[in-house]
Protein backbone atom coordinates (compact mmCIF):
# COMPACT_ATOMS: atom_id res chain seq x y z
CA UNK A 1 0.00 0.00 0.00
CA UNK A 2 1.34 3.39 -0.98
CA UNK A 3 1.59 5.58 2.27
CA UNK A 4 2.53 8.57 0.43
CA UNK A 5 0.31 11.75 0.95
CA UNK A 6 0.42 13.64 -2.15
CA UNK A 7 -1.50 17.01 -1.58
CA UNK A 8 -0.14 18.93 0.67
CA UNK A 9 -2.15 20.83 3.50
CA UNK A 10 -2.14 23.89 1.70
CA UNK A 11 -2.99 22.02 -1.81
CA UNK A 12 -6.14 20.79 0.35
CA UNK A 13 -7.78 24.27 1.03
CA UNK A 14 -8.62 25.20 -2.09
CA UNK A 15 -10.77 23.53 -4.88
CA UNK A 16 -10.61 23.08 -9.10
CA UNK A 17 -12.54 25.86 -10.86
CA UNK A 18 -16.54 25.14 -10.88
CA UNK A 19 -16.91 26.85 -13.76
CA UNK A 20 -14.28 24.11 -15.53
CA UNK A 21 -15.78 21.42 -13.88
CA UNK A 22 -19.27 21.56 -15.11
CA UNK A 23 -17.37 22.43 -18.32
CA UNK A 24 -15.94 19.10 -18.28
CA UNK A 25 -18.89 17.38 -17.83
CA UNK A 26 -20.93 19.02 -20.33
CA UNK A 27 -18.33 17.71 -22.55
CA UNK A 28 -18.67 14.58 -21.85
CA UNK A 29 -22.36 14.60 -22.04
CA UNK A 30 -21.88 15.54 -25.86
CA UNK A 31 -19.11 12.71 -26.43
CA UNK A 32 -21.89 10.74 -25.55
CA UNK A 33 -23.99 11.76 -28.45
CA UNK A 34 -26.21 14.50 -26.28
CA UNK A 35 -26.88 17.99 -27.28
CA UNK A 36 -25.56 20.02 -24.44
CA UNK A 37 -25.85 23.92 -24.93
CA UNK A 38 -22.82 24.83 -22.24
CA UNK A 39 -23.04 28.12 -21.18
CA UNK A 40 -20.76 27.36 -18.15
CA UNK A 41 -17.09 28.71 -19.64
CA UNK A 42 -16.71 31.93 -20.50
CA UNK A 43 -14.89 32.34 -23.69
CA UNK A 44 -15.85 33.95 -27.05
CA UNK A 45 -16.64 31.72 -29.56
CA UNK A 46 -15.10 34.17 -32.40
CA UNK A 47 -11.54 33.01 -33.66
CA UNK A 48 -8.84 35.43 -32.79
CA UNK A 49 -8.52 38.16 -35.57
CA UNK A 50 -6.20 36.85 -38.79
CA UNK A 51 -3.59 39.54 -38.36
CA UNK A 52 -3.05 38.68 -34.88
CA UNK A 53 -2.67 34.58 -35.99
CA UNK A 54 -0.55 35.61 -38.81
CA UNK A 55 1.55 37.75 -35.75
CA UNK A 56 2.54 34.66 -34.73
CA UNK A 57 3.04 32.71 -37.46
CA UNK A 58 5.22 35.65 -38.69
CA UNK A 59 7.29 35.50 -35.50
CA UNK A 60 7.70 31.14 -35.80
CA UNK A 61 9.02 31.83 -39.11
CA UNK A 62 11.54 34.26 -38.10
CA UNK A 63 12.63 31.65 -35.00
CA UNK A 64 11.83 33.99 -32.78
CA UNK A 65 11.13 31.49 -30.46
CA UNK A 66 13.09 32.01 -27.07
CA UNK A 67 13.11 32.60 -23.97
CA UNK A 68 12.41 36.40 -23.15
CA UNK A 69 12.95 38.51 -20.31
CA UNK A 70 10.42 37.38 -17.53
CA UNK A 71 8.61 40.87 -17.29
CA UNK A 72 8.03 40.11 -21.22
CA UNK A 73 9.19 41.50 -24.72
CA UNK A 74 9.88 45.31 -24.95
CA UNK A 75 7.83 45.41 -28.10
CA UNK A 76 4.82 43.86 -26.21
CA UNK A 77 5.60 45.98 -22.46
CA UNK A 78 5.61 49.16 -24.78
CA UNK A 79 1.96 47.84 -26.28
CA UNK A 80 0.47 48.11 -23.18
CA UNK A 81 1.95 51.43 -22.43
CA UNK A 82 0.64 52.78 -25.38
CA UNK A 83 -2.98 50.91 -24.43
CA UNK A 84 -3.09 52.62 -20.75
CA UNK A 85 -2.38 55.95 -22.46
CA UNK A 86 -4.72 55.92 -25.54
CA UNK A 87 -7.63 54.03 -24.23
CA UNK A 88 -7.68 55.17 -20.46
CA UNK A 89 -5.23 57.86 -20.58
CA UNK A 90 -3.28 56.53 -17.82
CA UNK A 91 0.84 56.99 -17.86
CA UNK A 92 2.88 54.04 -17.29
CA UNK A 93 6.29 53.40 -17.21
CA UNK A 94 7.54 50.67 -18.91
CA UNK A 95 9.23 49.06 -15.91
CA UNK A 96 5.31 49.55 -14.25
CA UNK A 97 4.14 46.73 -16.21
CA UNK A 98 4.43 42.74 -16.03
CA UNK A 99 3.04 40.14 -17.62
CA UNK A 100 2.26 36.74 -17.13
CA UNK A 101 0.38 33.80 -18.90
CA UNK A 102 -3.42 34.96 -18.56
CA UNK A 103 -4.28 37.33 -15.96
CA UNK A 104 -5.35 34.77 -13.70
CA UNK A 105 -1.16 33.67 -12.96
CA UNK A 106 -1.03 37.74 -12.37
CA UNK A 107 -3.04 37.06 -9.43
CA UNK A 108 -1.52 33.94 -8.42
CA UNK A 109 1.79 36.61 -8.69
CA UNK A 110 -0.13 39.55 -6.82
CA UNK A 111 -1.21 37.42 -3.90
CA UNK A 112 2.39 34.95 -3.19
CA UNK A 113 4.08 38.01 -3.31
CA UNK A 114 2.68 40.34 -1.20
CA UNK A 115 0.30 38.71 1.53
CA UNK A 116 1.75 37.27 5.13
CA UNK A 117 -0.34 34.55 7.12
CA UNK A 118 -3.86 35.64 7.96
CA UNK A 119 -3.17 39.26 5.80
CA UNK A 120 -7.04 39.39 5.07
CA UNK A 121 -8.25 40.43 1.24
CA UNK A 122 -11.59 42.52 1.22
CA UNK A 123 -13.68 40.92 -1.97
CA UNK A 124 -17.12 41.93 -2.63
CA UNK A 125 -19.38 38.52 -3.19
CA UNK A 126 -20.29 37.40 -6.45
CA UNK A 127 -16.82 37.25 -6.88
CA UNK A 128 -15.05 35.41 -10.08
CA UNK A 129 -14.69 31.77 -8.32
CA UNK A 130 -10.54 32.04 -8.11
CA UNK A 131 -10.08 34.94 -6.24
CA UNK A 132 -11.18 33.33 -3.23
CA UNK A 133 -9.11 30.17 -3.90
CA UNK A 134 -5.43 32.05 -4.49
CA UNK A 135 -5.66 33.69 -2.00
CA UNK A 136 -6.25 31.06 0.55
CA UNK A 137 -3.78 28.83 -1.44
CA UNK A 138 -1.13 31.85 -0.12
CA UNK A 139 -2.18 32.44 3.31
CA UNK A 140 -4.81 35.26 3.14
CA UNK A 141 -8.26 35.35 4.40
CA UNK A 142 -11.05 36.07 1.93
CA UNK A 143 -13.43 38.68 3.83
CA UNK A 144 -16.05 38.09 1.65
CA UNK A 145 -19.00 41.13 1.68
CA UNK A 146 -22.10 39.91 0.14
CA UNK A 147 -23.42 42.13 -2.45
CA UNK A 148 -26.83 40.63 -4.24
CA UNK A 149 -28.85 41.44 -7.04
CA UNK A 150 -30.84 44.10 -4.17
CA UNK A 151 -27.85 45.65 -4.29
CA UNK A 152 -27.10 45.71 -7.91
CA UNK A 153 -24.66 43.14 -7.03
CA UNK A 154 -22.04 46.23 -6.38
CA UNK A 155 -20.49 46.63 -2.41
CA UNK A 156 -21.00 50.18 -1.44
CA UNK A 157 -18.88 52.57 0.87
CA UNK A 158 -20.53 51.92 3.95
CA UNK A 159 -19.80 48.53 3.73
CA UNK A 160 -16.50 48.29 2.28
CA UNK A 161 -15.58 50.46 5.51
CA UNK A 162 -16.94 47.67 7.74
CA UNK A 163 -15.19 45.18 6.20
CA UNK A 164 -11.55 46.89 6.89
CA UNK A 165 -9.81 45.97 9.92
CA UNK A 166 -6.00 46.10 10.88
CA UNK A 167 -5.58 43.18 8.76
CA UNK A 168 -7.17 44.30 5.31
CA UNK A 169 -3.84 44.00 2.77
CA UNK A 170 -5.86 44.21 -0.32
CA UNK A 171 -9.48 45.14 -1.97
CA UNK A 172 -9.99 43.35 -4.75
CA UNK A 173 -13.02 43.67 -7.28
CA UNK A 174 -14.23 43.43 -10.81
CA UNK A 175 -15.28 46.15 -13.21
CA UNK A 176 -17.50 44.65 -15.81
CA UNK A 177 -17.92 42.26 -13.50
CA UNK A 178 -18.02 38.10 -13.77
CA UNK A 179 -20.14 36.86 -12.97
CA UNK A 180 -22.88 39.71 -12.55
CA UNK A 181 -22.37 41.71 -15.71
CA UNK A 182 -22.51 44.73 -12.72
CA UNK A 183 -20.02 48.29 -14.06
CA UNK A 184 -18.80 50.59 -11.60
CA UNK A 185 -19.79 53.94 -11.89
CA UNK A 186 -16.44 56.84 -12.19
CA UNK A 187 -18.83 58.35 -9.17
CA UNK A 188 -19.36 55.10 -6.79
CA UNK A 189 -15.03 54.05 -7.77
CA UNK A 190 -14.91 57.88 -6.14
CA UNK A 191 -16.58 56.96 -3.18
CA UNK A 192 -15.49 53.54 -2.54
CA UNK A 193 -11.74 55.63 -3.45
CA UNK A 194 -12.43 58.05 -0.19
CA UNK A 195 -13.27 55.19 1.83
CA UNK A 196 -9.87 53.83 1.11
CA UNK A 197 -8.05 57.03 1.10
CA UNK A 198 -8.34 56.45 4.73
CA UNK A 199 -6.48 53.39 5.02
CA UNK A 200 -3.13 53.27 3.51
CA UNK A 201 -2.01 50.18 4.49
CA UNK A 202 -4.99 48.73 1.88
CA UNK A 203 -3.21 48.23 -1.74
CA UNK A 204 -6.71 48.12 -4.60
CA UNK A 205 -6.47 45.63 -6.77
CA UNK A 206 -8.81 46.41 -9.97
CA UNK A 207 -9.35 43.86 -12.26
CA UNK A 208 -10.62 45.22 -15.49
CA UNK A 209 -10.80 42.23 -18.33
CA UNK A 210 -13.87 42.68 -19.11
CA UNK A 211 -13.30 46.78 -20.34
CA UNK A 212 -14.17 46.35 -23.80
CA UNK A 213 -17.43 44.41 -23.66
CA UNK A 214 -20.43 47.00 -22.71
CA UNK A 215 -23.52 45.72 -22.94
CA UNK A 216 -25.32 48.66 -21.68
CA UNK A 217 -25.50 52.48 -21.07
CA UNK A 218 -23.04 52.76 -18.17
CA UNK A 219 -19.34 53.22 -19.76
CA UNK A 220 -16.28 51.68 -18.03
CA UNK A 221 -14.25 53.93 -16.13
CA UNK A 222 -10.80 52.26 -14.59
CA UNK A 223 -10.26 52.61 -10.89
CA UNK A 224 -6.71 54.29 -11.15
CA UNK A 225 -8.70 56.95 -13.73
CA UNK A 226 -11.19 57.93 -11.18
CA UNK A 227 -9.11 57.69 -8.31
CA UNK A 228 -5.70 58.89 -9.33
CA UNK A 229 -4.56 59.63 -5.88
CA UNK A 230 -4.40 55.99 -5.20
CA UNK A 231 -2.87 55.32 -8.44
CA UNK A 232 0.23 54.12 -6.62
CA UNK A 233 -1.24 51.62 -4.65
CA UNK A 234 -3.67 50.32 -7.31
CA UNK A 235 -2.55 47.07 -9.32
CA UNK A 236 -4.79 47.01 -12.48
CA UNK A 237 -5.33 43.20 -13.93
CA UNK A 238 -5.94 43.06 -17.38
CA UNK A 239 -4.56 40.67 -20.43
CA UNK A 240 -5.96 40.11 -24.00
CA UNK A 241 -8.43 36.98 -23.48
CA UNK A 242 -11.68 38.52 -23.99
CA UNK A 243 -11.53 41.27 -25.77
CA UNK A 244 -9.64 39.35 -28.57
CA UNK A 245 -10.72 35.83 -28.10
CA UNK A 246 -7.26 35.15 -27.51
CA UNK A 247 -8.21 33.13 -24.00
CA UNK A 248 -5.94 29.39 -25.03
CA UNK A 249 -3.28 31.88 -25.99
CA UNK A 250 -2.65 32.76 -22.08
CA UNK A 251 -1.61 36.36 -22.24
CA UNK A 252 -2.48 38.70 -19.34
CA UNK A 253 -0.45 41.46 -17.94
CA UNK A 254 -0.76 44.25 -14.90
CA UNK A 255 0.06 48.00 -14.30
CA UNK A 256 1.15 49.46 -10.75
CA UNK A 257 3.58 50.57 -8.71
CA UNK A 258 6.85 49.45 -9.85
CA UNK A 259 7.76 48.08 -6.40
CA UNK A 260 5.10 45.69 -6.57
CA UNK A 261 6.10 45.01 -10.50
CA UNK A 262 9.79 43.90 -9.36
CA UNK A 263 8.51 41.27 -7.35
CA UNK A 264 5.70 39.68 -9.55
CA UNK A 265 8.34 39.81 -12.44
CA UNK A 266 10.48 38.45 -9.73
CA UNK A 267 8.29 35.14 -9.50
CA UNK A 268 7.26 35.43 -12.95
CA UNK A 269 11.46 34.33 -13.31
CA UNK A 270 10.98 31.60 -10.71
CA UNK A 271 7.63 29.98 -12.06
CA UNK A 272 7.05 30.16 -15.81
CA UNK A 273 10.13 32.16 -16.88
CA UNK A 274 8.21 33.89 -18.95
CA UNK A 275 5.00 33.96 -20.74
CA UNK A 276 5.06 32.24 -24.50
CA UNK A 277 7.27 34.11 -26.64
CA UNK A 278 4.89 33.78 -29.69
CA UNK A 279 1.59 34.48 -28.01
CA UNK A 280 3.50 37.98 -27.03
CA UNK A 281 4.06 39.03 -30.80
CA UNK A 282 0.46 37.88 -30.98
CA UNK A 283 -0.81 39.88 -28.29
CA UNK A 284 1.84 43.04 -29.27
CA UNK A 285 -0.40 42.56 -32.51
CA UNK A 286 -3.71 42.71 -30.98
CA UNK A 287 -2.82 45.97 -29.03
CA UNK A 288 -1.19 47.81 -31.25
CA UNK A 289 -3.46 46.53 -34.59
CA UNK A 290 -7.11 47.73 -35.79
CA UNK A 291 -9.26 47.88 -33.28
CA UNK A 292 -12.70 47.09 -35.21
CA UNK A 293 -12.66 42.99 -34.32
CA UNK A 294 -13.38 44.32 -30.89
CA UNK A 295 -16.25 46.91 -31.79
CA UNK A 296 -17.74 43.78 -33.98
CA UNK A 297 -17.49 41.78 -30.81
CA UNK A 298 -18.72 43.65 -28.44
CA UNK A 299 -21.70 44.63 -31.05
CA UNK A 300 -22.84 40.96 -30.82
CA UNK A 301 -22.58 40.30 -27.68
CA UNK A 302 -24.61 43.27 -26.70
CA UNK A 303 -27.69 41.66 -29.03
CA UNK A 304 -26.98 38.70 -26.81
CA UNK A 305 -27.12 40.03 -23.87
CA UNK A 306 -30.66 41.44 -24.95
CA UNK A 307 -31.62 38.37 -25.80
CA UNK A 308 -30.75 36.61 -22.62
CA UNK A 309 -31.82 39.13 -20.81
CA UNK A 310 -35.83 39.59 -22.05
CA UNK A 311 -35.57 35.57 -22.45
CA UNK A 312 -34.78 34.55 -19.14
CA UNK A 313 -36.93 37.69 -17.16
CA UNK A 314 -39.46 36.06 -19.06
CA UNK A 315 -39.19 32.65 -16.95
CA UNK A 316 -41.64 32.84 -13.68
CA UNK A 317 -39.49 32.69 -10.80
CA UNK A 318 -36.12 34.28 -12.21
CA UNK A 319 -35.54 37.13 -11.22
CA UNK A 320 -33.06 39.02 -14.04
CA UNK A 321 -31.04 42.00 -13.91
CA UNK A 322 -29.65 42.84 -17.41
CA UNK A 323 -25.83 42.76 -17.88
CA UNK A 324 -24.28 46.00 -18.62
CA UNK A 325 -20.71 44.71 -19.09
CA UNK A 326 -18.84 41.38 -19.74
CA UNK A 327 -20.75 38.23 -21.03
CA UNK A 328 -23.28 36.98 -18.23
CA UNK A 329 -26.32 37.09 -17.28
CA UNK A 330 -26.70 35.82 -13.31
CA UNK A 331 -29.88 35.09 -12.47
CA UNK A 332 -31.84 34.96 -8.66
CA UNK A 333 -33.57 31.35 -8.69
CA UNK A 334 -35.10 31.63 -5.22
CA UNK A 335 -38.33 30.89 -6.87
CA UNK A 336 -37.11 27.12 -7.53
CA UNK A 337 -35.58 26.18 -4.62
CA UNK A 338 -37.30 23.60 -2.21
CA UNK A 339 -39.38 22.32 -5.17
CA UNK A 340 -39.26 18.86 -6.25
CA UNK A 341 -38.32 17.10 -9.80
CA UNK A 342 -40.94 14.79 -11.62
CA UNK A 343 -38.87 12.10 -10.00
CA UNK A 344 -39.69 13.62 -6.71
CA UNK A 345 -35.96 14.76 -6.03
CA UNK A 346 -35.82 18.06 -3.96
CA UNK A 347 -33.78 20.71 -5.10
CA UNK A 348 -32.28 21.89 -2.44
CA UNK A 349 -30.16 24.73 -3.15
CA UNK A 350 -28.69 26.15 -6.54
CA UNK A 351 -26.19 23.60 -6.83
CA UNK A 352 -28.59 21.40 -7.19
CA UNK A 353 -30.89 22.94 -9.41
CA UNK A 354 -28.17 23.87 -12.53
CA UNK A 355 -27.39 19.83 -11.96
CA UNK A 356 -30.83 19.78 -12.96
CA UNK A 357 -31.12 21.82 -16.07
CA UNK A 358 -27.86 20.19 -16.86
CA UNK A 359 -29.38 16.63 -17.00
CA UNK A 360 -32.60 17.57 -17.61
CA UNK A 361 -32.54 20.85 -19.83
CA UNK A 362 -29.43 20.20 -21.72
CA UNK A 363 -27.68 23.08 -20.01
CA UNK A 364 -24.62 23.98 -18.22
CA UNK A 365 -24.85 26.54 -16.15
CA UNK A 366 -22.61 27.64 -12.95
CA UNK A 367 -24.04 27.65 -9.74
CA UNK A 368 -24.00 30.89 -7.42
CA UNK A 369 -22.45 29.38 -4.64
CA UNK A 370 -19.23 28.99 -6.26
CA UNK A 371 -19.06 32.80 -7.24
CA UNK A 372 -20.03 33.02 -3.25
CA UNK A 373 -23.85 33.85 -3.23
CA UNK A 374 -26.99 31.45 -3.51
CA UNK A 375 -29.36 30.70 -4.54
CA UNK A 376 -28.33 32.41 -8.38
CA UNK A 377 -27.34 30.58 -11.29
CA UNK A 378 -24.64 32.23 -13.80
CA UNK A 379 -24.60 31.68 -17.72
CA UNK A 380 -22.48 32.73 -20.09
CA UNK A 381 -23.54 34.80 -23.59
CA UNK A 382 -20.78 33.84 -25.09
CA UNK A 383 -22.45 31.47 -27.48
CA UNK A 384 -24.48 31.72 -30.81
CA UNK A 385 -27.58 33.48 -30.41
CA UNK A 386 -29.56 29.75 -32.02
CA UNK A 387 -27.14 27.76 -29.17
CA UNK A 388 -29.10 30.69 -26.42
CA UNK A 389 -32.06 30.53 -28.07
CA UNK A 390 -32.10 26.86 -27.62
CA UNK A 391 -31.11 26.87 -23.90
CA UNK A 392 -33.84 29.57 -22.73
CA UNK A 393 -36.34 27.08 -24.27
CA UNK A 394 -34.95 24.33 -22.48
CA UNK A 395 -34.28 26.29 -19.33
CA UNK A 396 -37.87 26.83 -19.23
CA UNK A 397 -39.24 23.95 -20.20
CA UNK A 398 -37.36 22.12 -17.45
CA UNK A 399 -38.16 24.53 -14.72
CA UNK A 400 -42.19 23.75 -15.61
CA UNK A 401 -41.47 20.55 -14.63
CA UNK A 402 -40.42 21.37 -11.08
CA UNK A 403 -43.77 21.14 -9.08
Amino acid sequence: MNMIKFESARAATIKSSPSMAVSMAAKAMRAKGEHVVDLSLGEPDFDTPSHVVEAAIEAMRKGLTRYTAPDGLPELRDAIVAKFKRENGLDYAVDEISIGNGAKQILFNAFLGTLEPGDEVVVPAPYWVSYTDIVILHGGVPKIVSCGVEEAFKITPERLEAAITPRTRWFLFNSPSNPTGAIYTADELKALGEVLARHPRVAIMSDEIYEHIICGDVPFTSFAVACPDLKDRTLIINGVSKAYAMTGWRLGYAAGPKDLTKVLNKLQSQSTTCPSSITQFAAAAALNGPQDFVARAVAEFKARGELVAKGFAAIPGLEVRAPEGAFYLFPKCAGYIGRTTPEGVRIANDTELASYLLKEGKVATVPGVAFGVEPYIRLSFATSRENLATAIERTADALTKLR
